[in-house]
This record gives structure tokens, C-alpha cells and sequence, in this order.
């Protein structure tokens, strides 16, 4: 039994490497503002809340569908409605599983039904070349290794 825990200790969560709190964008808002939003965070995509819950995601692959009419387009209109999320106890591998075999490249990390975070394929890489001893565990000192869904 102690074994088993000590095993599930070692293994690195999304917990461990999410981006907590995440920018995200209203259903409401239009795309043109939800674009400058990504732009200016160099986000490839971004949670859609409406009172507090998760009803979609936004991705740049959403907003490429829309090009020259964003500013007519309301994110409920362009975002994918059913979105995969993993909850915080999830381990990387499960979660990095996920977007390969969904071909995306985030998970909204929900729990109690709220987003509270965000894990990217980004994230999961840069945990894995800090595990293979390349570069600093610490994601904020690889600069040229940034997040961002």
C-alpha cells in the first residue's frame, strides 16, 4: 500500500504544470476582441465562460474559419461546444493522451464544474524536456519555451 502511494506521489499532475486562473472570453464577446485577446497573450486558444461555467472553447483554428468577418462573428458562433477537461489529479500522461487522441491542443482544467486552470500541449513538453534533464523544471526561466495554448 505504501508503495502505491509513494508511486502516485512521483507522478507529475496537471496540478503540477497548468496555467491556473486563464484568461477567457464571454460567448457574447466578438471574435475581433477574442482575437487581440489571443494575440496579446499569445494564446492559441482560450476558455468560453458564461456565469461561471465552461461552455466552450476558442481556438486560433476557430478563428481562421472567420477571417475579415470577426467583427461580425460572436465567439458562440465560432467556438467548439464540446470541450474535453481534465480535473486537476489528472496525470500528465492521461492528459497529453487526451490531446493527441483529440487532436487539440489545451484542456480546461475544471473542478466542482469551474475552470481553474488550463494545461497546453505546450505545458506538457516543456514538463517533459525538464524531466529529461535539457532544461530547468522551472517553466518561467525557459523563456524560449513559453506557454501558450
Amino acid at each position: 500500500m505504501k508503495q502505491a502511494a509513494a508511486k502516485k506521489k512521483d507522478t507529475m499532475t496537471v496540478a503540477d504544470r497548468m496555467t491556473p486562473r486563464p484568461i477567457s472570453v464571454a460567448p457574447s464577446d466578438m471574435l475581433a476582441t477574442a482575437e487581440k485577446t489571443m494575440t496579446a497573450g499569445r494564446f492559441r486558444g482560450l476558455p468560453v465562460i458564461e456565469k461561471g461555467r465552461l461552455v466552450g472553447i476558442l481556438s486560433d483554428r476557430d478563428l481562421l474559419r472567420f477571417i475579415g468577418h470577426q467583427g461580425e462573428i460572436t465567439v458562440k458562433e465560432a467556438m467548439t461546444r464540446l470541450v474535453v477537461t481534465v480535473k486537476p489529479e489528472t496525470s500528465l500522461e492521461e492528459a497529453a493522451r487526451l490531446l493527441v487522441n483529440h487532436k487539440i491542443g489545451a484542456l480546461p482544467v475544471t473542478q466542482r464544474g469551474r475552470v481553474i486552470g488550463i494545461i497546453s500541449s505546450t505545458d506538457i513538453l516543456i514538463a517533459y524536456v525538464a524531466l529529461a534533464g535539457t532544461v530547468h523544471s522551472d517553466k518561467t526561466s525557459v523563456s524560449e519555451l513559453e506557454p501558450g495554448f
